[in-house]
Parts: structure tokens; C-alpha cells; sequence
């Protein structure tokens, strides 16, 4: 993470972005907590934080966390940004590990297949994926099969994809106690932040360390 140019040390960035992820904080709650413990910031600063370094956090990540199951479920929810519904595609294994995410401004077989090809591309081809009764899942996963030919089961049963619902509650839960979002970029910025403190909890990253904190400054470091 390169801070050359900037008026403060990475460790108190890194200090800072990540109470925003971990916690249920808006910026001027970080902004409060800085000043606390002996740092001027402000609020906007912080958020010009997290929008920079997030996606070189995000890659990092990427490349870090450990391997999930062969066997997915995918579905999607849905988040408002600046007043309109957006639509979040999310995957767990079996286990409730966090395969990919991929928030979209439409909901429709696109956004769908664009989200599949980016977890297999990540996360490698998996050999079932449960969903739900959703016809544009169903048609990117088939399309998906017949042009890279793979042969995914596909499964559509509401009970198996539980986890997943589960797993969408504490993400939205999250996002619903800040003051929502102003632009899509910011929006998926910060979803990615949170999504990846939630895969340190989940014990996903390869060479985690003793704190959640710890692990996450390690990907930034």
C-alpha cells in the first residue's frame, strides 16, 4: 500500500479504514475514536482513505484467502444507493465461507453471469451450485456450461441456499446502520471492506494472524 505523499503513517490508515469495516461506524464515529486516541483526521479524509486503498486491500485478499468447497450456494439481495435498489450477488460453500461477491446496478441474467465468471475466474469451477427459483442464475449458469464446456449441476432448492440468506442478514445488517451511500463506487468499496473483515472472522485468509486487526493490516502492509 504506497502512502508516500500522504500527511499520515500507513499503520494509522490502516488504523483507521479498518474501524470503519469492523465496526458499526459512520466516518465522523472514526473521525471521534482518532481524536481519542491522539490523531486530528478528518472525517472526509477517512473516507478518501478507504476509497483509495481499498481495491489494492480487496486484491491482496484475493490472492490470500484460503480455498473454499467445490460445492456453492449463489444468490443475491438487494441495497439501496442514493435512494435506489442495487442488487448484491453473493456465494458461500457449504461451509458458509465466502466464495465472491459482486454488487450490480441491475438484476437481470448479465449481472448474473458477470458475477459467476468473476467467482470461477477466482475461485475456480465448482461442481453444484444451489439457488433459489431464480431464472437468471439458472440461464448463467447454463449459458456458462455450454460456452466454457463445464458441466456445474445446477440445484434449485430454497431450504440448502439458507446459508447463504444467512450470511446476506449480517452483511446487510452492517450496511443498513451507516448513513447509506452517495455513489455506486463508494458503495462497492465499501461493501468489499466489509465483506473481507467478515471472511478474517470467518477464518478465511491463509497465515491468518492472532487478531482480526493484525490479519487485516497484513494485507495492507
Amino acid at each position: 500500500m504506497d502512502t508516500k505523499g500522504l500527511c499520515f503513517p500507513k499503520s494509522i490508515i490502516i488504523q483507521a479504514v479498518y474501524l470503519k469495516f469492523r465496526f458499526t461506524l459512520s466516518y465522523r464515529d472514526v473521525e471521534e475514536i482518532m481524536r481519542i486516541r491522539g490523531v486530528e483526521v478528518d472525517h472526509a479524509t477517512i473516507q478518501r482513505w478507504v476509497y483509495k486503498f481499498m481495491p489494492e486491500i480487496e486484491t491482496q485478499m484475493r490472492k490470500r484467502k484460503k480455498v473454499v468447497g467445490k460445492r456453492w450456494r449463489m444468490d443475491e439481495t438487494y441495497i439501496k444507493v442514493k435512494g435506489v435498489w442495487r442488487y448484491l450477488y453473493r456465494a458461500v460453500d457449504r461451509d458458509g465461507h465466502t466464495i465472491d461477491f459482486l454488487l450490480t446496478k441491475r438484476r437481470q441474467r448479465m449481472s448474473a453471469q458477470s458475477f459467476l465468471i468473476k467467482a470461477i475466474e477466482n475461485n475456480g469451477t465448482p461442481e453444484l451450485i444451489n439457488i433459489d427459483k431464480s431464472g437468471s442464475n439458472k440461464s448463467a449458469i447454463k449459458i456458462y456450461n455450454k460456452r466454457s464446456f463445464t458441466d456445474i449441476e445446477i440445484r434449485q432448492c430454497k431450504y440448502l441456499n439458507n446459508i447463504v440468506e444467512q450470511d446476506h442478514r449480517f452483511i446487510k445488517w452492517r450496511i443498513q446502520q451507516g448513513l447509506g451511500f452517495k455513489d455506486f463506487e463508494s458503495a462497492r468499496r465499501t461493501i468489499a471492506g466489509i465483506e473481507i473483515v467478515h471472511m478474517i472472522k470467518k477464518n478465511q485468509l491463509n497465515t491468518q494472524e492472532q487478531s482480526m486487526f493484525k490479519s487485516f493490516y497484513s494485507l495492507a502492509a
